[in-house]
């Protein structure tokens, strides 16, 4: 006959067993593991590749500024830091050319836009992959429709680092895949959307720039 006293005071060692086994097996996903690493790779890889386009296009065309023709990267430094020191490049941001605008000035520090955007992060359930994103922000839905979609009107320093320094080197009609390094986004702050030391890839779209002290006139 099983004796119960014994039975009972097994009982809270068999938990601790059990208790034990199951951490020991706990393959529980974390989406964000090495997520400040895996972002920094991501971006280096993006500008790799950008600078590798730009020398290309150096190259095959070395008079003056003729390679920017035949070239749709671009690396521009954030306009915040000394443009006659190189830095790393995480001081820098990494464009990608979509559509060339037809405007005649890039807006200043302290002007204003309206713009769309569409902004994505590395997709936290793909480890793996730079390939699959995911959307965090945006000023429309589906695929860009300019008839229906509706600008966002914003001062140039609102935004981010990164972000502020596209929109200097934009103008009306341009189009732009816009690639951030952490250190030129958000850092170490996270959001519900946006986890600390992420890279922002945007697409940007200027619509209109406005100077600063004329004011913002009505949309449409």
């Amino acid at each position: 006959m099983i004796n119960r006293h014994k039975v009972f005071l097994l009982l809270p060692v068999l938990a601790l067993l059990l208790l034990a086994s199951c951490k020991d097996s706990d393959n529980t996903y974390d989406p964000h593991h090495d997520w400040q690493s895996r972002n920094a790779q991501w971006f280096a890889e993006v500008y790799d590749t950008a600078q590798e386009a730009i020398e290309a296009a150096k190259s095959q065309y070395p008079n003056g500024n003729d390679w920017e023709q035949h070239c749709d990267w671009r690396i521009y430094k954030t306009l915040l830091k000394s443009q006659d020191v190189q830095g790393p490049a995480t001081d820098y941001i990494v464009c990608k050319i979509n559509e060339r605008g037809d405007g005649d000035w890039s807006p200043a520090y302290t002007d204003s836009v309206r713009l769309y955007y569409r902004a994505w992060i590395m997709d936290e359930n793909y480890p793996e992959s730079k390939t699959n994103l995911t959307v965090f922000s945006q000023t429309y839905y589906g695929d860009f429709d300019n008839a229906t979609a509706a600008p966002l009107a914003m001062p140039v320093i609102s935004t981010v680092e990164g972000f502020q320094t596209a929109i200097q080197y934009m103008v009306r009609g341009d189009d732009w895949d816009v690639y951030i390094p952490q250190q030129l986004a958000y850092k170490e702050t996270a959001s519900d959307a946006v986890p600390a030391y992420s890279t922002l890839l945007y697409r940007l779209r200027i619509e209109l720039v406005h100077k600063s002290g004329t004011g913002m006139p009505g949309w449409r």
